[in-house]
């Protein structure tokens, strides 16, 4: 895969306006230079529907899904869904899948969390014989597939990407899909974590999602900033990145408070420059230079992940790339 593309994306749907009134903000996207739009999927939009909107308002666009959990649908149903966007919107369809979290499989899906690099893996190597529109009889490590022959292949076919912290997985990303998808890192960070997604070989993306916190004044951007990285790095797979990356001294204070249960004393005890590093904030032009040291770091493809108050059109015109 090349990338001859400077790329810069948004995530979607948007926050603080309802799906149907995004579109006139989704049409303004390609004219602003803004190059591609990332779904998630966890509690609110589902991956793919937001992309299929997107797809026919601002008909440029490369759509991504950053991520498809790899157990909450079925492997046949996961290979359709990605199939039919892909044929909807020839050559600008990405397929972004990943463990995703206990909570969101078990806890609000009923699905057992069991051998997520497993899965993974397994899910990978599925995909690329479904959706290349190979017959797929094969008893995988974590799931069977009894003879599912697709009936939609897209032209191209789609890449896949794998959502990716520590070493194993990022590997993975590199040698078995087309790239990996990251978060919560800094810019210095990914010069850490790209180099394991390359020993797959050249050309593969790294696609990461930043936070930017827009119309706040400092320190209550980083009030907002230190909520954000708290609820995140108490979860086990975000702290044990974080021990990967090196930052265990300035998350002990805040890991020992919150499991003694003062919530505000850990919220106090996260430094500043973790939260200048994790979050963007701050004038926009800033905000834009910090985005932009994500890709000379190794980021292929900065989304931006826009947290504002109320209407976010003129937080997305002010961020748009120069």
């Amino acid at each position: 895969m090349t990338h001859t593309t400077r790329r810069w994306g948004l995530t979607i749907p948007l926050e603080g306006i309802s799906l149907p009134d995004q579109r006139r903000l989704i049409e303004e996207l390609p004219d602003l230079g803004y190059t591609d739009v990332w779904s998630s999927e966890s509690s609110v939009a589902d991956a793919f529907t937001p992309l299929a909107l997107a797809s026919v308002w601002a008909p440029t666009l490369r759509l991504g899904t950053a991520i498809v959990p790899v157990y909450t649908r079925g492997p046949a149903t996961l290979a359709m869904s990605a199939a039919t966007l892909a044929t909807a919107a020839p050559g600008r369809f990405v397929l972004g899948v990943g463990t995703s979290s206990d909570v969101i499989v078990e806890k609000w899906n009923g699905i057992a969390f069991d051998e997520p690099f497993k899965r993974a893996r397994d899910t990978l190597r599925f995909l690329k014989s479904a959706l290349a529109g190979e017959k797929v009889s094969h008893e995988y490590d974590t799931f069977a597939i009894d003879g599912f022959r697709p009936g939609l292949v897209a032209d191209p076919v789609p890449p896949v990407l794998l959502a990716a912290l520590r070493p194993g997985m990022l590997r993975l990303a590199g040698r078995e899909a087309d790239g990996a998808i990251v978060n919560w890192l800094s810019a210095g960070d990914a010069r850490t974590v790209a180099p394991y997604v390359h020993e797959g070989g050249d050309g593969k993306e790294i696609v990461a999602r930043i936070f930017v916190l827009h119309g706040f004044d400092t320190d209550t951007a980083r009030a907002i900033g230190r909520r954000m990285i708290a609820s995140y790095m108490n979860v086990p797979v975000y702290r044990a990145f974080h021990e990967f990356l090196g930052r265990t001294d300035e998350f002990a204070a805040m890991w020992r408070l919150w499991a003694e249960g003062d919530r505000k004393g850990a919220l106090d005890a996260i430094p500043d420059s973790v939260v200048d590093a994790l979050v963007v904030h701050g004038h926009p032009d800033a905000c834009r230079e910090h985005v932009e040291r994500y890709t000379e770091s190794g980021v292929t493809t900065p989304v931006i992940a826009l947290v504002t108050s109320g209407d976010p059109a003129e937080a997305i015109r002010a961020l748009a790339p120069r």
